[in-house]
């Protein structure tokens, strides 16, 4: 059970609505929290918004959020203080949150294990967003001397990109890859991880200058999204063949373009649907085309130790669009709903 003492900064969601900017206020009279059992207390020096810092704000359809309330799903920090059964040694390292915690369900028997049920800190409870932020140990990992603005940058959307395609898509060297919405967090992630196994990539985006930004990082080819079919242009660049992987969080809007941009055999994988989740899709390309239509979601700790190791060794390093002081969280919120930024948007604390 969580507890509070002094109070701290935060930015906080006053309340429920769209648009969200306008509910957000820096307060300096939060109260400051108290480690539970297996939790730390971590300082933060570091958050970064997600697209889940505005659902949280609009309202999630089923979850019964109350306000106000503090969101945040990345943060990087000092462990201030530690819980019963919390080993001290971890008080004052440096360390970073994988906000996705496993909700088990007990295994059928004789039935292939299913990927558990995830939470978010942020999302069901209170985030990152603030002087101070509550973490249970098996989601912390030590991260030594690597910056903190960095490592918030990259922790959930790395995650999220990181299972979408070595886990669920099984991405191979060589592979032609496509990457819609280009701009994003999870977008720009996906880039810089299909770069880092040497895979041909396209991206996507309705605006060329984040088209021209995705090139200087690496990006073979940019499609602009006018709005129209842009499938027949992806498989030109292809010599008509398609791609391997589409990687997606649009959703409705692009479905289409999406599916018919796969090669036989092809992957479209999926980790969210910013435009709606209600798309219509093409069976028979499907089964014809023999296409895999895969469903991935954040990820475990295996797999975040695994993203973070390149992280740590400078193989893969995020994309920050802008850092704000905390007192500035409105105007990174405004940034964020107003769909401006390339990359990630971070709240550096200390």
């Amino acid at each position: 059970m969580m507890t509070y003492h002094a109070p701290m900064h935060a930015a906080v969601i006053t309340k429920q609505g769209a648009p969200v900017a306008p509910n957000i206020e820096f307060v300096t009279g939060w109260p400051e929290p108290q480690a539970g059992p297996h939790e730390m207390v971590i300082r933060t020096e570091a958050s970064a918004l997600n697209h889940m810092d505005l659902w949280v704000g609009m309202g999630i359809p089923g979850l019964d959020l109350t306000y106000p309330r503090i969101s945040g799903c990345d943060g990087a920090g000092i462990v201030e203080s530690v819980g019963e059964g919390v080993h001290e040694s971890w008080v004052g390292r440096r360390v970073l949150l994988n906000a996705a915690t496993p909700v088990h369900t007990a295994p059928l028997p004789e039935v292939e294990p299913v990927p558990d049920d995830l939470r978010l800190i942020g999302e069901h409870t209170h985030g990152t967003h603030a002087a101070k932020f509550i973490a249970p140990v098996a989601n912390i990992l030590d991260i030594g001397e690597t910056d903190p603005a960095e490592a918030a940058a990259f922790a959930l959307v790395h995650l999220t990109a990181w299972r979408m395609l070595w886990t669920r898509a099984r991405i191979r060297p060589g592979q032609w890859v496509l990457i819609t919405g280009i701009g994003g967090g999870v977008a720009t992630a996906l880039l810089g991880i299909a770069k880092h196994f040497g895979c041909r990539t396209i991206v996507t985006s309705r605006s060329e200058a984040k088209l021209a930004r995705a090139r200087e990082l690496g990006a073979e080819h940019g499609v602009l999204d006018t709005g129209e079919d842009w499938s027949r242009e992806v498989r030109r660049i292809t010599a008509k063949r398609g791609v391997d992987i589409c990687a997606d969080s649009v959703g409705k809007a692009i479905h289409g373009s999406c599916i018919r941009s796969l090669a036989r055999g092809g992957t479209f994988v999926t980790c969210g649907s910013t435009t709606g989740p209600d798309a219509t899709t093409d069976l028979a390309r499907i089964f014809w085309g023999q296409l895999n239509v895969i469903g991935s979601t954040m990820g475990s700790m295996d797999e975040f130790r695994q993203v973070v190791a390149l992280l740590r060794s400078g193989a893969i390093r995020p994309v920050i669009d802008h850092v704000f002081p905390p007192a500035e969280a409105p105007q990174a919120w405004e940034k964020l709903e107003a769909a401006e930024q390339f990359g990630k948007i971070v709240i550096r604390w200390s």
